[in-house]
């Protein structure tokens, strides 16, 4: 598929075919291409957690949500993904990457950085895996997971303090699902979010 394909093509799909779990062979190419994000200083301070059996999936929305969410829609569809894709950002990586003799930042001080690449590099991670399931002819999408159940989702699957859950990936072959209701706010124009040369300066022959 086209690369600019794929991009028009991309959208955050919240229902899956749950008899058509992901190929094992799709799945790898999701992680490979994840760890081709770039990433400051080359830091690569992320982590995947791949659940694939019913039980890992069902341990992880026990985690995550509240018993009386089961009827909503939203989750419901995302329930029937096959395949679910944890991404985790580590800051430690960061400041122990930055405290190196090439960048020379011993103090390991957060605040030299603008923004939290840790988290950043990581969402381009994920976003790469939402590119190549698009390619792949798979469906995704990309959601979070509320900060108040972050403890059980750590303790649920052992995952060390170090490390936040930046988003989740859920993967599979797509069902009809219903389109989000926020859609009709159609897609800014470029002419309307792009700055060129001072602010508020929007033409393209600017």
């Amino acid at each position: 598929m086209e690369f600019q394909d794929v991009v028009r093509r991309r959208r955050m799909v919240r229902a899956y075919d749950p008899d058509r779990p992901v190929p094992a062979e799709l799945r790898e190419r999701l992680l490979e291409n994840a760890v081709h994000a770039p990433s400051a200083g080359f830091s690569q301070g992320w982590a995947f957690l791949v659940l694939e059996s019913p039980q890992e999936r069902d341990l992880f929305w026990s985690a995550t949500t509240e018993p009386d969410q089961a009827d909503d829609p939203w989750l419901a569809g995302l329930r029937t993904a096959p395949l679910i894709i944890l991404a985790f950002s580590n800051r430690s990586a960061y400041l122990d990457r930055y405290a190196e003799p090439d960048k020379g930042w011993t103090d390991r001080d957060e605040t030299r950085w603008p923004v939290p690449y840790w988290h950043v590099d990581t969402g381009f991670a994920s976003l790469l895996m939402l590119l190549t399931a698009v390619d792949a002819g798979l469906a995704a999408c990309f959601f979070g997971v509320p900060a108040d159940h972050r403890d059980k989702l750590h303790a649920a699957f052992g995952v060390p303090d170090e490390y936040s859950c930046v988003g989740v990936v859920s993967v599979g072959y797509r069902a009809p699902d219903r389109r989000s209701p926020s859609l009709r706010r159609g897609r800014r124009p470029v002419s309307e979010v792009v700055h060129r040369g001072a602010w508020g300066r929007n033409g393209a022959d600017a």
